[in-house]
């Protein structure tokens, strides 16, 4: 019997600071479980791939340990960022995967995202095994471990996609983080002149934190786009699943700016195919999508989620705010930002007048707050939703209600949905004019002030 600590068993994956909530007991715990998932429905092998922090080699063999006291058999992917590991796992026919990695957190935490078969493992499927492993509720058998080293071949499959000949220069930022090797390898197989940073990997991520949707974390690679005079800047977090773009100018590139330029390029191939962002995603993306033919689909946040609504859908792409972007056109249908960064300069390097600074002032330029994150208890959050949802239904205001309440107003929207992975509500607002954004912002603010809750002030629009 096992008993994880009460805040790690998250809603897309388990997550802790190693030697206070996560331990190598735990890893254990999670292969002796996810083991038994994978064994009572059939399966004999899982994938295990590992980051670049400080504990992950312990947790890797910890987790293995796991998985073959139970009769799995282990195929060890080695080093790399998390896609190389739903790569492997898929290119290898395995019955499931697991990555050791804490992602973009601080150096001092880590966790395991798994997959089973081609699927997120996730929800409901985490907390089932927390309740297995409470009760002691797992198989007994002998696993075999087998060296399956990953990040060549991983390498050879981002190529394999990237077309165009048009010599550019480019800086890459991996933030020392588990994409940090791969990236390396991957350039010089590229046209044009590319600069790595922070090229190596570290778990203690020395330069920065490996999180490319917070502003601070960009001012280097902007200074190196700078310096360079570089046509783009490419920057991924800490296990590489997710995305940031600089232009020439050193303008930040949002994830729902990014789909408008992927989008385009895929509905040539694709045309009328549904297209996915989350419920953050600006309205300008869900216009331009529908501008140029393709069908705009909100959704829930969270990668697990987008995987399941592309694979329902049949959607080749679909992206998040926070830079998750999938790509079913050509490739798995999972989250991987090196593959978007090589079918992003793909687009550059094939059309001899693309300027991507000139690409993002011809964008629909609009308003918009920061993404606003403040607390509210777990036990609270959803109450806070219900109560919004309960008062504007009786206002006849226009809602969605996918996840959380998008309301459309004056000139834009307003946002106010609960995180599925911590005690906070998270707000955003959206207009065509300062003027309208205040006053979507006020009732946004009114809305909370009812249910006992202040907007935070760090809202001004960037």
């Amino acid at each position: 019997m096992h008993k994880f600590h009460s805040s790690i068993l998250r809603e897309y994956d388990i997550r802790g600071i190693v030697g206070e909530t996560l331990s190598t007991a735990d890893a254990l715990a999670v292969g002796r479980g996810f083991g038994t998932v994978i064994k009572r429905s059939g399966g004999t092998r899982v994938c295990v791939g590992y980051d670049g922090r400080v504990s992950s080699p312990d947790m890797e063999k910890a987790l293995i340990e796991g998985l073959t006291s139970v009769g799995i058999n282990v195929e060890r992917v080695g080093r790399g960022p998390t896609p190389m590991l739903y790569y492997a796992t898929v290119e290898r026919g395995a019955d499931g995967g697991i990555m050791v990695t804490g992602s973009h957190n601080p150096p001092t935490h880590n966790g395991f995202k798994m997959m089973i078969g081609r699927k997120p493992f996730f929800g409901a499927d985490i907390k089932k095994l927390g309740e297995m492993l409470a009760k002691g509720d797992v198989e007994t058998g002998k696993g075999n471990v087998t060296d399956a080293p990953s990040l060549e071949p991983y390498i050879k499959r981002l190529l394999k996609d990237f077309t165009g000949d048009r010599e550019l220069t480019a800086v890459w930022d991996p933030g020392n983080g588990a994409g940090a090797e791969a990236v390396t390898q991957l350039v010089p197989h590229l046209p044009g002149k590319h600069i790595v940073i922070n090229g190596f990997i570290d778990g203690t991520f020395p330069a920065h934190h490996p999180d490319p949707t917070v502003p601070k974390n960009l001012e280097q690679l902007i200074a190196e786009v700078k310096k360079h005079n570089a046509a783009v800047g490419f920057a991924f977090d800490g296990d590489a699943d997710r995305i940031g773009v600089v232009d020439s100018k050193g303008r930040i590139l949002w994830g729902d700016q990014i789909m408008q330029i992927l989008a385009e390029d895929v509905l040539k191939a694709h045309p009328g195919a549904p297209i996915i962002a989350d419920v953050k995603a600006s309205q300008a993306l869900f216009d331009e999508v529908a501008r140029m033919g393709g069908k705009p689909i909100i959704w829930k946040t969270g990668h697990s989620l987008i995987k399941n609504k592309m694979a329902e859908t049949k959607s080749p792409l679909a992206g998040e705010m926070s830079g998750h972007i999938f790509f079913a056109d050509r490739y798995y249908g999972f989250d991987d930002a090196v593959y978007a960064a090589v079918r992003f300069l793909s687009i550059m390097a094939s059309d001899p007048n693309f300027d991507l600074a000139r690409r993002y002032d011809a964008m629909p330029q609009l308003i918009n707050t920061p993404e606003l994150r403040f607390p509210c208890a777990d036990d609270r959050k959803f109450a806070v939703i219900d109560e919004v949802k309960e008062r504007l239904a009786k206002s006849g205001a226009k809602v969605s209600d996918i996840d959380g309440v998008r309301v459309s107003g004056e000139g834009g929207w307003w946002l106010l949905r609960a995180s599925n992975t911590q005690a906070v509500l998270v707000a955003r607002a959206e207009a065509d004019t300062d003027a309208h954004l205040e006053g979507l912002k006020a009732q946004l603010a009114n809305q909370l002030r009812q249910s006992g809750l202040e907007l935070p002030t760090e809202s001004a629009p960037h």
